[in-house]
Formats: structure tokens, sequence, C-alpha cells
């Protein structure tokens, strides 16, 4: 007879109620069980750690996408602050080009005269107002006691003048 029992034939097996088990098979059922726990204990720490790796992976994407959108918030709110400033600064030149028209409008002397005319109440000159006064033709200006050689100092390079001065003491 063979370990297991096997029969060649297409009958079913007899079962024998009065055989007592054999211890040894007992023995190897006790160690059956012991190696499939051990092999369930090790398949559950394997799947726990690709759980873990998963979960690991999972969260590292969550946290880069995170950073991502964190990036180009900030890069909206500074596109969007440069976008007001240059509103800004149109609306400041528009308002600069306004007043700057508005200056040269009132720079001409026919507005100068009328707002001096209404506002002041100025008069333009008579000619018993005027005062003419005749000047000589002499120069008043003196000239200098000193005299100066520029064409020299231009000439001369810098090694030249610190050889002059060396020469000169």
């Amino acid at each position: 007879m063979s370990i297991f029992n096997y029969e060649y034939e297409t009958s079913p097996r007899k079962l024998e109620p009065n055989k007592t088990p054999n211890k040894k098979r007992k023995n190897d059922y006790k160690k059956q069980i012991k190696i499939n726990e051990e092999q369930r204990k090790q398949a559950l720490k394997i799947e726990k750690k690709e759980h873990n790796r998963n979960v690991i992976l999972i969260l590292a994407i969550f946290l880069i996408l995170l950073a991502v959108s964190y990036r180009s918030s900030l890069i909206n709110e500074k596109f969007n602050e440069i976008q007001n400033k240059k509103n800004e600064l149109a609306s400041v030149e528009k308002t600069n080009g306004q007043l700057e028209v508005n200056i040269e409008g009132s720079i001409n002397l026919n507005s100068i005269e009328q707002s001096a005319k209404e506002k002041l109440g100025m008069q333009r000159l008579d000619n018993s107002q005027k005062v003419y006064v005749t000047l000589d033709k002499k120069d008043y200006v003196e000239a200098g006691s000193e005299d100066i050689d520029i064409t020299e100092d231009n000439n001369t390079t810098w090694l030249q003048k610190i050889i002059n001065k060396i020469l000169k003491k």
C-alpha cells in the first residue's frame, strides 16, 4: 500500500473506522501546520511591506502634487500682483500725460498774460514806465596774475610727470 492510500481503480476508497492513525503522520501534519503558519506569517510580513510601500508611494505622489499645486498658486499670485502693478503704472502714466498736456497749455504766453490780468490785476508796461540804460563797452573782466602753461601738461605722460617731480626735489 502507498503512503497516501491511493487506489488505482475508479471506485472510491473504503474507509476503515477501526484503523488508528499513524503517529508519524500526525507529527508530519503538525510540522506541516507549523511550516504553513511560518509561511503564512512570512507571507503576511511580505504583504504588509508591500502595503506600506504602496502607501508611502501614494503619499509621496500626493506630496509632489501638493508641492506643484502650491508652487503654481504662488506663481499665479505673483503674476496677478505684476498685472495689478502694470495696471497701476498705466493709469499713473495716463494721468501724467494728461498733466503734461495741462501744463503745456498753461505755459502758453497768452494764457499766462490772461491769468496775470484776471487773477493778479497786472497790466502791460506803457512807454512812460520803460527805462533805457546805456552801458560802456569796457571789459570788466580781470586777467589772472599767474601764467599757466597748458601745453606742457598735456604732452607729458604720467611717467614723465613722476620723473620730473623726482628731479625737481
